[in-house]
């Protein structure tokens, strides 16, 4: 049976329509801090007004995020690792690296406090002090930025905490939210992100008892991934999302976005180190 012109004319639009859809779907390797939040259910809709693109989300951590970008199974990453994300450029898998917001790390742990640390402002300090008192300390374990960061600090506390895995030391491989629960259950310490922290309901006995300390300033960065290592990435849509996070506009979505009363997230795009 033939078809009419316009019917194939109808059916050439509708492939091209798809087609052209399609190529605006991008892939997000991100933290399970930012899904967490809310942060995406608030901001990608606003991205999507903006640009046209609409963005799918793989929550993980930082280190399976740029694993999945090295793979080429995501589009662009945010995520918050600098030594690793700056690995990841030099290694050609990613290009255009931007720093785009921040929060910090805390570390939180019960009101009864026996490592005795609430209120120290030397993150490196409490650590050691958990460790002498062999307080349970939950990890998260999972290669996330928030584990990462953490065994830098023990690193600098010169504690070997993964020698006493399975004493004081519990390390757990899951999320944010998981080991704060965990945590919770053991009245123990945990370092968490504050963004994770602010959205997390069942606290339990748990405070925050230490922060302010330089060294749990935790940044967030843009990061394509290479279309050069991976062809197949959509790179134009992808930078449109990467421009708006980082356009006036996008960084006062940034500052608008609040859990309570509080911004789990402030923009820094461009701004002086």
């Amino acid at each position: 049976m033939r078809l009419r012109p316009w019917i194939v004319v109808a059916l050439l639009l509708g492939f091209l329509h798809a087609a052209t859809a399609e190529e605006n779907v991008i892939t997000l390797s991100s933290t399970t801090s930012t899904q967490a939040s809310g942060f995406f259910d608030y901001y990608l809709p606003l991205v999507k007004k903006a640009t046209g693109v609409e963005v799918r989300v793989i929550a993980v951590g930082s280190g399976q995020a740029l694993k999945l970008g090295e793979q080429g199974d995501a589009d662009v990453l945010l995520v918050h690792d600098k030594a690793g994300e700056l690995a990841f450029v030099d290694a050609g898998y990613g290009e255009d690296r931007r720093e785009v917001m921040y929060n910090d790390f805390i570390v939180v742990g019960p009101a009864s406090d026996p490592a005795h640390i609430n209120g120290q402002k030397d993150v490196v300090a409490a650590l050691k002090a958990i460790a002498e008192a062999k307080s349970p300390f939950a990890s998260r374990a999972d290669d996330s930025g928030t584990h990462r960061t953490e065994l830098r600090l023990w690193a600098l506390a010169e504690v070997d905490a993964r020698a006493a895995s399975g004493t004081w030391y519990k390390e757990l491989g899951t999320g944010m939210g998981e080991t704060l629960n965990t945590t919770v259950g053991l009245e123990g310490y945990t370092l968490s992100d504050r963004a994770t922290w602010l959205t997390f309901g069942n606290r339990g006995s748990l405070r925050v008892l230490v922060e302010g300390d330089p060294r749990l300033f935790n940044q967030y960065s843009l990061i394509l991934v290479s279309h050069k290592k991976h062809p197949h990435v959509k790179t134009e849509a992808a930078r449109l999302f990467v421009d708006y996070m980082t356009s006036a506009e996008g960084q006062a979505a940034i500052a608008a976005f609040k859990v309570g009363a509080e911004s789990p997230f402030k923009p820094n795009y461009g701004e002086k180190k």
